[in-house]
């Protein structure tokens, strides 16, 4: 199975200017969640179920209900607005494979301008916006037919999840505990989405031609010349600007500088404090100078350790039939090749989970997963019965690696002796995630990932963070520090 990526989408974007003024002390947050789903589907599922993990629902409509309530309270406890958010909610049949899936998605659904106790010409998403004016700016939209005159937040889910043409065997965990294991914890899931919709988005999106609206699309971005409050706070280390200063060439440049967009708003930069050092990957071989190297852990099997032996690296042959690297169960040769060794397999074709049973199967005692593009790589998915550790390293480092590997090697008659061994280490004077400054780095891959780039932060973060691009089994339902560190930028952008 292949993680499913969690998409920004917004349905709609009216693009207003608010001329009302007002003063009122801010208060706790009151999110209201309004369902649009018909009898019987959905919210309104009756399916009996037994409850779950705190979930004392008796049919599958009020578990899912009560998973929103959930999510919804511990939003209200971290925000201040005297406006009610009004949230619509439904459940419908979005894209699927048996091996992959859109989960849900989430976003503002009308942004604003020009309104008293905002930045001036600048875009805010309209749940904040409303925290900013003191009234309710949405409630002045008409509804246009689609129910959603006075909505601040749209979401939608996956209703198929785990079905058998739909991530098979992987369907939302609706606990609130915490406790998936191998289903998609929807708790976290849905937390990360209205993070999007209150505001953890940037207003501006790569495309082919520059940047424009989208309103269907990704993300939205800039209108008429207009940035949004998300710009100043995004500053490139290679063109040393923020995305405020920079022209729409630049930004499209900066949307996929791997590890090279930072977020500089005050109070996100303060909670980095709880990022730990960059992990590390030493390997020491026979005939051959080996580099130290970063790497992420694999979402699923054991946690990799801070210090200790991985072991002794070895490397995979094609096999007669298999789609790509490690994606069918291993031959005989393979089987010998890693048995009590690492083996280094390189992305593509399969999920890494799948690499990493399948060596584990063969005997392997550990996986050490190579990119098959440039940039960074974070192997992602899920599977309880993974027991060994994994960890996912650049291409270049890969091929560095299976360079050393071979020439350990017996070669004719002159045999070198001993072999390449790696251990676990960190480096504690680098931030996993963040800049040289110590600013943590939003998700800017070297290939565009529309409703993904820029408005997340960087799957390179250790600790996991709720607004990765992809939800981590280790992930609390904390967005402040010293858990995570979606409310802190959420503040800085006005909240």
């Amino acid at each position: 199975m292949r993680t499913p990526s969690f998409s920004l989408t917004a349905a709609r974007t009216v693009l207003a200017t608010a001329s009302i003024l007002t003063c009122i002390a801010a208060q706790a947050a009151t999110i209201t969640i309004q369902s649009r789903d018909p009898a019987g589907f959905g919210f309104n599922d009756a399916t009996p179920v037994a409850p779950v993990g705190g979930n004392n629902g008796t049919t599958l409509g009020q578990q899912r209900m009560n998973v929103y309530r959930h999510v919804a309270d511990i939003w209200e406890r971290n925000l201040q607005s005297n406006v009610t958010i009004t949230v619509s909610a439904g459940w419908e049949a979005l894209n699927c494979t048996a091996t992959s899936a859109t989960l849900g998605s989430a976003g503002a659904w009308n942004i604003w301008n020009n309104f008293p106790g905002g930045k001036k010409n600048t875009w805010y998403p309209a749940a904040l916006a409303n925290k900013l004016a003191g009234v309710n700016l949405t409630a002045g939209i008409p509804d246009d037919g689609t129910g959603y005159g006075n909505v601040d937040i749209k979401t939608q889910f996956n209703v198929n999840l785990g079905q058998p043409n739909c991530l098979a065997g992987s369907s939302f965990y609706l606990g609130l505990d915490g406790n998936a294991g191998g289903q998609v914890n929807f708790a976290a899931t849905l937390l990360h989405e209205l993070g999007h919709g209150l505001g953890f988005s940037v207003v501006s999106v790569q495309t082919s031609t520059g940047f424009r609206i989208n309103a269907a699309g990704s993300a939205y971005v800039s209108e008429g010349g207009l940035p949004s409050v998300w710009e100043e706070f995004m500053y490139d280390n290679t063109a040393k600007k923020s995305w405020l200063n920079m022209t729409s060439a630049e930004r499209r440049a900066s949307a996929i500088n791997p590890l090279g967009l930072a977020w500089t708003g005050a109070n996100s930069v303060a909670g980095a404090s709880i990022l730990r050092g960059t992990p590390l990957l030493k390997s020491a071989g026979p005939g051959s100078t080996i580099p130290t190297m970063e790497f992420n852990a694999s979402s699923f099997g054991p946690v990799a350790p801070t210090s200790g032996k991985l072991g002794v690296l070895t490397t995979i042959t094609p096999q007669a039939g298999e789609i790509g690297p490690g994606c069918s169960p291993f031959d005989a040769a393979n089987t010998a090749a890693v048995r009590g060794k690492v083996p280094i397999i390189n992305r593509g074709a399969c999920a890494f989970a799948l690499k990493v049973k399948n060596a584990q199967n063969a005997g392997a005692i550990g996986v050490v997963l190579a990119n098959n593009a440039a940039g960074p790589l974070v192997p992602g998915g899920t599977d309880a019965s993974v027991t060994i550790p994994s960890v996912g390293i650049t291409q270049a480092e890969g091929e560095l690696l299976k360079a050393a590997v071979a020439a350990a090697k017996p070669y004719g008659s002159r045999a070198q002796a001993g072999a390449v061994t790696a251990t676990f280490a960190v480096d504690n004077t680098r931030k996993a995630g963040a800049d040289a400054f110590g600013r943590p780095l939003l998700y800017t891959p070297a290939t565009l990932a529309p409703g993904s780039s820029v408005s997340h932060w960087d799957v390179t973060a250790s600790p996991n963070l709720l607004m990765e691009p992809s939800i981590n089994s280790d992930l609390t339902l904390s967005v402040s520090p010293p858990q995570d560190l979606t409310l802190p930028l959420l503040k800085d952008i006005g909240w």
